[in-house]
């Protein structure tokens, strides 16, 4: 086997930052990779206490302000002073947008072999528009560039790759390999325990449906909301929701659970990012999990609750059909965009009625939901080790290291 290569880790996310499900990959990826690799990560923002970090970045204090373009600005700013903070090693591997201009910048600069993971691509999120503004040109600009001058790029589905190569028909499609996204099976699983249920309002006596997720258009958090409204009496729906994109949107969502205060159902919103140990106490009492996502490339959380022995419901897009086994780990719903903005079904009320009906029968059928749960942890087990995928991303960063 060839020496391990030096390897920079760029990201937006790292522990104790981290927001979404792109952030959580980085962590556990670079748990994996430590020893495989003689990893380094580079990351936004505060210095870490961590002995993986080598390089935190700021952005830069000039372009402070609310207009909206200027978030897509301070990204490039950190990207410039992570380029610099690179210098040396054999490859990077950036991850989403936030980090892409910072590898491609990498190559052009040092000569440093890029690969980049996408998570998401930003042709396929029209929504953020509404949350950039004139910035969704540019992070459009920094995720093209990156992903065409790269020297590979990791699809983290079938779904995804297939998804790159309809976007950027100027990636060559040979550069573009499935490694699946994963879970770690010991840290997620299900516990006893009911405390934090109690604290946040949770009844641990009657059947709940949960969510955990940001608040944004891709999520398809305005449709969970009419799902919520057709499940049964005295059912649950725990909604571990926070981080809005925009404050539109979080007023959007504010205002509808108000409005099902009425509801026969009970709504419970979590608004703040539950600590690992508490969302598993949430997972663990659930009945089912809801993934109404309108585009997914991957959707690791789908993973964490099968880990947890939770049965999911979830629309079939993106990678989520190769996680989600239909009718043996959970339903798949179809999903068909219409021609709006913002991607919503062709018909919402028929989309909410096919995702609200498999969720009202894990309620009524305790049985039926434990053991498609089971079978979902079993899928975890066998199929999305981080240990492999790991192996095959080292694996990769040999092939293009100097000297390979």
């Amino acid at each position: 086997m060839s020496p391990a290569p030096r390897v920079g880790l760029l990201t937006k996310e790292y522990p104790p930052e981290i927001y979404g499900g792109a952030g959580v990959h980085v962590a556990e990826l670079a748990r994996a990779l430590d020893g495989l690799v003689d990893l380094e990560v580079h990351a936004f923002g505060a210095p870490r206490e961590d002995p993986l970090v080598a390089g935190t970045y700021r952005e830069w204090d000039a372009l402070a302000g609310d207009a909206p373009e200027l978030a897509a600005l301070r990204t490039v700013s950190a990207d410039l002073a992570m380029t610099a903070g690179v210098a040396g090693v054999e490859v990077v591997h950036s991850h989403t947008w936030y980090a892409n201009l910072a590898g491609h910048l990498a190559k052009l600069v040092y000569g440093i072999p890029h690969v980049a993971t996408t998570h998401s691509l930003e042709p396929l999120r029209p929504w953020k528009r509404e949350q950039l503004g004139g910035g969704y040109a540019l992070s459009s600009f920094c995720e093209r560039t990156a992903l065409e001058g790269a020297d590979a790029v990791i699809a983290v589905s079938h779904g995804m790759r297939d998804d790159v190569v309809a976007c950027y028909p100027d990636v060559d499609p040979d550069r573009v390999v499935v490694i699946h996204n994963g879970v770690d099976p010991q840290r997620w699983r299900r516990v006893t325990g009911t405390g934090t249920l109690l604290a946040q309002g949770i009844d641990p006596d009657r059947p709940y449906a949960v969510f955990v997720g940001r608040i944004t258009r891709q999520k398809g958090v305005t449709h969970l909301l009419d799902v919520a409204e057709r499940l049964p009496a005295g059912s649950q729906m725990v909604l571990c929701a926070g981080a809005p994109d925009t404050p539109q949107i979080a007023e959007e969502f504010r205002t509808r659970v108000a409005a099902l205060a009425d509801a026969p159902v009970d709504v419970v919103w979590i608004e703040q990012m539950l600590p690992r140990d508490e969302l598993l106490e949430v997972l663990s009492g659930a009945a089912v999990f809801v993934c109404p996502s309108i585009y997914e490339p991957f959707g690791i959380v789908n993973l964490e609750a099968m880990a947890c022995g939770l049965p999911v419901v979830a629309s079939a897009v993106g990678g989520i059909p190769e996680i989600v086994v239909r009718d043996e780990t959970g339903w798949l719903v179809d999903f068909a965009p219409g021609d709006d903005a913002i991607g919503s079904p062709t018909d919402p009320s028929a989309f909410a009625d096919a995702l609200a009906a498999p969720v009202a029968r894990c309620l009524a059928d305790p049985e039926l939901a434990t053991r498609m749960g089971a079978a979902g942890r079993r899928r975890v087990e066998e199929h999305f080790s981080w240990t492999a995928i790991a192996g095959q991303t080292a694996e990769l960063y040999r092939s293009l290291a100097p000297g390979s």
